[in-house]
């Protein structure tokens, strides 16, 4: 059994370009999918916040639409309700990145508010990325790669392939018009080789030890390739 670090984030809201606080968190399913599957794998789970916050879950997550049905709703909810890790984060500070044999990033907005910003995660990041440890991010989660800066200042994820939520997606989420900037731009502005795949459509792209996924439906096929890499 090893250890795994999910890095989550601590914002239980997402700022607009026009100062509206619009509430968001972590994406259940993008927790709740790579939890379940490394669990089954027999792997421990350690969450980690900025702050040791509690993270928030996007209540529109939860909802039926997104979950194919009520059904599939309640069973992430009840799912997301027994995780005891996520009720109980250690800082980011306290991260001793020997102590993990993967790392992930579950997505959500959330990031987009703290993570793309916080230097403490933006080290993690250049550290697991060097370590050659299965680094997994998916979604939104990989605007905190915006905060990986090595010593000369390039982003250390710099000609990376890589999977993210895209601009496309976000249009048709209705968000484009509303946010500050897209991921996708400020990533593929950052030197990121940002492969776009269909909308909604599960989409990894691994390069080297870097796992990543485009969106929700991403999330547990990128858990069971991490799964494989730390075979």
């Amino acid at each position: 059994m090893s250890k795994i670090l999910f890095v989550m984030t601590g914002a239980d809201h997402w700022t607009l370009a026009d100062g509206t606080k619009h509430p968001t968190g972590f994406w259940a399913e993008e927790a709740v999918a790579p939890y379940e599957v490394f669990k089954a794998a027999g792997h421990e789970i350690v969450v980690a916040t900025p702050g040791g916050v509690v993270p928030t879950v996007d209540r529109g997550s939860l909802a039926p639409e997104v979950n194919g049905g009520q059904e599939g709703a309640d069973k992430v909810a009840a799912t997301l309700a027994s995780i005891d890790e996520i009720k109980n984060p250690i800082t980011l500070e306290d991260v001793r990145l020997d102590d993990y044999a993967a790392v992930f990033y579950p997505g959500g907005h959330g990031p987009m508010e703290d993570l793309a910003v916080d230097p403490v995660s933006g080290r993690i990041l250049v550290d697991a990325l060097a370590s050659g440890k299965p680094l997994a991010v998916v979604c939104h989660a990989p605007a905190a790669m915006l905060a990986a800066t090595k010593a000369d200042g390039t982003n250390a994820f710099a000609g990376y392939k890589v999977a993210a939520f895209t601009n496309a997606e976000e249009t048709q989420a209705g968000f484009a018009d509303k946010a500050k900037w897209l991921l996708e731009t400020r990533l593929v502005e950052a030197g990121v080789d940002v492969q776009v795949g269909e909308p909604w459509v599960p989409n990894i792209v691994v390069d080297r030890n870097l796992v990543t996924g485009q969106n929700p439906s991403s999330s547990a096929p990128l858990a069971t390739e991490v799964l494989r890499k730390m075979a």
